[in-house]
């Protein structure tokens, strides 16, 4: 794992002080380490393995600090002296795993079970020969695998709203693994502005009956004043009652007498 530290054992007790022991980059066939019972010597002239290398003095195994992807490869060890010894070491580095990132994508409404889903998205970046999968419980209910390349990766999972279950999003690959559990409840939200279309039909339909009932209700009261209004007029007791009162005020007035005038 990157950041890490391996140790190459040589898997010997003490080195002898005539053993001359070498560790080599196969690689690039480069000495990377020459060591005696008196001395150590380091060779990192391309900088790759500079302040990165321990050695055990008396056993002449090699560690490497602080690895990383470059230092990927095979180690040849040999020993010359009393002892005769030549050992191959193959080292793989693998990047350290991200967290996953969990974000709630959409919501969604079923009118038939009148169940609210949540649609998770589980996702990581930048990642390798790994798998990244979906499970409730211990059970995997969906997974995806990348190779060698780096790229990012992405699984979905839909749930209900509420769900007592537990769930989980693992990440993984041959030596170490990184898990992200879900919690529902915080994550996802019933959808309050996606109406079921029925309830947004039914309201309609509501809104639209309202409206005519009462524009029927205001024309029927407005027919109503005009036919009263019409029989007032076309009643003969209201016309001789004006009539009457009519003549009454004539009868008040004073009559003019006739003048004779002469001249």
């Amino acid at each position: 794992m990157e950041g890490d530290s391996v140790t190459l054992n040589t898997d010997v007790s003490v080195i002898d002080i005539d053993d001359d022991v070498t560790w080599k980059f196969v690689a690039e066939n480069s000495l990377i380490a020459k060591i005696s019972i008196k001395n150590v010597l380091f060779s990192t002239n391309d900088g790759r393995f500079r302040d990165r290398l321990k050695v055990d003095r008396q056993t002449a195994s090699l560690t490497i600090t602080n690895i990383e992807s470059k230092h990927a490869g095979e180690y040849q060890l040999e020993i010359n002296g009393v002892k005769l010894m030549s050992k191959i070491f193959s080292v793989s580095v693998y990047a350290r795993l991200p967290v996953p990132h969990l974000n709630s994508s959409q919501c969604s409404f079923s009118s038939s079970s009148s169940v609210h889903y949540c649609s998770v998205l589980c996702s990581v970046v930048n990642v390798s020969a790994v798998s990244l999968s979906w499970y409730k419980g211990n059970s995997v209910l969906s997974s995806i695998s990348v190779s060698d390349l780096s790229i990012s990766l992405s699984l979905p999972l839909e749930v209900e709203y509420q769900d007592k279950n537990t769930y989980s999003c693992v990440i993984n690959n041959t030596i170490s693994n990184q898990t992200t559990h879900l919690d529902v409840n915080t994550l996802c939200q019933p959808c309050e502005d996606d109406l079921p279309v029925f309830n947004i039909a039914f309201l309609c339909a509501a809104a639209f009956l309202i409206v005519f009932i009462t524009v029927m209700r205001c024309k029927k009261w407005r027919k109503t004043g005009q036919e009263r209004n019409r029989s007032a007029k076309c009643d003969p007791k209201t016309r001789n009652k004006k009539s009457e009162n009519t003549d009454a005020v004539y009868e008040n007035v004073p009559k003019n007498k006739s003048r004779c005038c002469i001249f």
